[in-house]
């Protein structure tokens, strides 16, 4: 068996650990908000910022056994580069204050999970930083095409609202295909063990974020399938 498709094994059940989130599972029924999407935004926002300098950092901290990472890192740099000033973009599409989100701080949830991800470059191992990698990206092609059709329709969102979350779905299925002939190049089993060790812990991580987020209530942005109420609370 290669070691990507062991990645996807070993991490299955916390990979549907944070598939089963409520607000995930909410938003698959078409249960959504916009406070809660402004929120998801924001959280975003305060990780996205951090992809270009996390893949910088992983890439500075690579031995040299692994120097062939190089190129491929260069490339992801490239790609990721203004993600996050797509987030704020969706952010004003929706009529909040991006300049707020830019100015402000992460929830608490999102913060460690940062934190979390520049620890693993700098003192275990900067190859658990693809275990980041797998979760976020495996989590967009699984989710954000469909959640931005979810979301947009009931909450009546123009399509500028939603340049991350469709962006994403779209490049994240090339980045997935192109990830999985990387990882099946990693030969070592340490690097191999402490990717799929970091991408179990990501998994929770990046839940934790979407527990953090606040559910749609019945008597604030209501959302049925008649559409939105607006009301008190999120």
């Amino acid at each position: 068996m290669s070691f990507h498709a062991r990645l996807v094994e070993q991490t299955a059940d916390a990979r549907m650990g944070l598939l089963a989130t409520p607000i995930i599972q909410g938003c698959l029924r078409g249960e959504v908000s916009l406070p809660s999407y402004l929120a998801f935004l924001r959280e975003a926002y305060h990780h996205v910022r951090h992809t270009v300098p996390l893949l910088g950092a992983c890439k500075a901290a690579l031995p040299a056994r692994n120097d062939w990472l190089r190129e491929p890192l260069d490339e992801y740099i490239e790609e990721e580069r203004g993600h996050d000033e797509w987030i704020l973009d969706d952010i004003r599409a929706c009529g909040g204050d991006a300049e707020a989100v830019r100015d402000g701080l992460p929830g608490h949830a999102t913060e460690v999970m940062v934190a979390y991800a520049y620890d693993t470059i700098a003192r275990r191992n900067p190859l658990g930083f693809f275990g980041m990698v797998y979760v976020l990206e495996g989590t967009s092609v699984s989710l954000a095409l469909m959640a931005a059709d979810q979301i947009q329709k009931p909450l009546g969102l123009p399509d500028s609202a939603f340049s991350y979350l469709r962006s994403h779905g779209t490049l994240d299925q090339v980045h997935t295909a192109h990830f999985a002939l990387l990882m099946d190049r990693i030969e070592d089993t340490r690097d191999q063990a402490d990717i799929v060790h970091a991408a179990r812990a990501f998994f929770r991580l990046y839940g934790d974020v979407f527990r953090s987020l606040p559910l749609p209530k019945t008597n604030g942005f209501a959302v049925s399938s008649a559409g939105v109420a607006r009301g008190e609370g999120a």
